[in-house]
């Protein structure tokens, strides 16, 4: 016989459903601020954050603080290969061994942005597959994945016996390029990697666990010299991650990376790189949570006058075009005026491959990812300096490319290719100023050569050749046939296994072949630290440099 259930009794059981599911679907901000937030950080080499310093985190001024202990952030790891260092238990936040790891911007961010408690559970070591190391059916090596399985389940326990209440909230992986040296393991990432993350809501219980997969960095020697290996890779990531609806694909391209000796590339994501890698991974976390974007500043009025003509300068190219390692913090004591907004010129941008896009035209002012800027800023101030006016500047840019990328033919690796976006992007900057009720003029398309392709001699080799190519083929496809392209090159790297291609002449016949095409190499810069990639003052030198093409 069916019980019957009394009108209140039923209704308050309705209720408790209710907010059981509303629970479920809120934003962390509004749910139970007492509930431990628990991440997994796991991986090989850049996710341990090999070639990294806590000494050097005081260089980049958005970081500075994060070689400090967090004592609000649990802390729990095993970390390395042969020699692991291990917690043995909880412990505050802090980097370990003096590396900085991504998991230390990563915990600071997303506690300056949500009320809730956060730990870390961390494992990692360098130069393991996700074939063998992190097979969760046959590990291998240094079996990582049943290793990792234990720290997390010994962790949680822990907290339970402590009466903490928790809750696994994403589970973040760097880790593919040691499988592209095993054909097997490359051919096979994006099943392996299924796997993974099906074997992982198992055995943790977790069925909805969300994973945040971390691109492999192309701007690194391997995603040059291995780029037809590194591409492999990610189309198996892309492939998981764009069918599984609790899993992301997290870009990292755009991130620092260490400059190393002799011609300056590098394998890791070193200091700089491992803090930004933390904030993508924020900010992806906090995207999924329902934090929103920061506000842009706003142009409060059109700044040119109905049916004048705006002339508009394009800004293109790569690593310090960006502006990878020049800090806003760092325009305060001496630069302060060009931390304002300029309202009287229209900025419109497309940064890091995609990674940052303005919404429309802004005013002129900061806008890289991570506190950084461009030479953009000093381009514009010098012109309006010497009298110009009535000017607009869109800027596009992606520090992990190389100039292969910005062809018209591109290369094998397709989800790389620029030159199709690019094109668009000053199409659709053209048109929008048309539609603003204004003539337009492209006064030019100023490009900084990139400085990676000169540290690598295929790459340097082949340079002038791929400027040409899209130089001609921008001019042909926008229908300009004599466009301006001002093309701007710092001193190319000095070391023995490039200094016997001589691409600074190169570059020089390419560019003194066109009566339209104007090169403007740039030396004297201030005194710079590393090769290849210049710091605030070295920014701004070249931004005047480049702005004094124009008389």
């Amino acid at each position: 016989m069916l019980q019957r259930t009394s009108l209140p009794s039923a209704l308050t059981a309705l209720a408790t459903v209710l907010v059981i599911t509303v629970l479920n679907y809120l934003p962390v901000h509004a749910q139970d601020d007492d509930v431990v937030r628990v991440f997994v950080f796991a991986g090989q080499s850049n996710m341990v954050g090999s070639d990294s310093k806590v000494a050097d985190i005081q260089r980049f001024p958005p970081f500075r603080g994060l070689g400090e202990p967090q004592p609000e952030v649990r802390f729990s790891y095993c970390i390395g290969r042969e020699n692991k260092s291990r917690s043995e238990g909880w412990v505050p936040l802090a980097p370990v061994n003096g590396v900085v790891g991504p998991e230390l911007s990563f915990a600071r961010r997303v506690t300056r942005q949500t009320t809730a408690p956060v730990a870390i559970i961390k494992c990692a070591a360098g130069g393991t597959h996700l074939g063998g190391d992190w097979n969760p059916d046959s590990p291998e090596g240094f079996k990582m994945y049943p290793l990792t399985l234990k720290l997390i389940q010994d962790s949680l326990k822990q907290l339970s016996d402590a009466g903490t209440r928790y809750r696994i909230e994403g589970f973040m992986w760097h880790q593919g390029e040691n499988d592209m040296f095993n054909e097997g393991y490359m051919a096979d990432y994006g099943k392996n990697l299924k796997r993974f993350f099906q074997c992982w809501r198992r055995d943790l219980n977790q069925p909805d666990l969300k994973f945040y997969v971390g691109e492999l960095c192309t701007k690194t020697i391997w995603g040059m010299d291995l780029r037809p290996r590194m591409y492999a890779i990610s189309l198996g990531q892309k492939q998981v991650t764009q069918a599984d609806p609790k899993a992301e694909y997290v870009p990292t391209s755009h991130v620092g990376v260490e400059i190393g000796s002799g011609v300056g590339l590098h394998y890791h994501y070193g200091t700089l790189g491992q803090l930004e890698h933390g904030i993508n991974y924020a900010d992806a976390y906090l995207r999924t949570i329902g934090h929103k974007s920061e506000e842009r500043p706003k142009l409060a009025a059109w700044p040119y006058r109905k049916n004048s003509t705006v002339q508009l300068y394009v800004l293109a190219g790569h690593r310090n075009m960006e502006g990878e390692r020049a800090f806003t913090q760092d325009l305060e004591l001496r630069h302060g005026h060009l931390l304002n907004p300029n309202q009287t010129v229209a900025y419109k941008y497309n940064l890091a491959g995609g990674q940052r896009v303005s919404q429309g035209w802004e005013p002129l002012s900061p806008a890289g990812l991570y506190d950084t800027f461009g030479p953009e800023l000093s381009f514009a101030n010098h012109l309006q300096s010497q009298g110009h006016q009535q000017f607009a500047v869109a800027k596009f840019t992606h520090s992990g490319s190389q100039m292969n990328d910005w062809t018209p033919a591109g290369s094998m690796a397709k989800s790389r290719n620029l030159y199709p976006k690019f094109l668009a992007f000053i199409q659709e900057s053209l048109q929008d100023l048309r539609d603003q009720g204004n003539e337009v003029e492209l006064a030019g398309i100023v490009y900084h050569v990139g400085e990676n392709d000169m540290s690598m001699p295929p790459y340097r080799r082949d340079a002038p050749s791929r400027l040409n190519e899209m130089i001609v083929q921008s001019r042909t496809d926008l229908e300009l046939p004599s466009l301006a392209w001002y093309v701007s090159q710092q001193p190319p790297t000095r070391n023995e296994r490039v200094d016997a291609i001589d691409v600074r002449s190169a570059i020089a016949k390419v560019c003194s072949e066109d009566p339209n095409t104007h090169l403007n190499f740039v030396e004297g810069f201030p005194e710079q630290e590393k090769q290849l990639v210049l710091d605030s003052e070295g920014i701004l030198f070249l931004g005047v440099q480049m702005a004094q093409q124009f008389k």
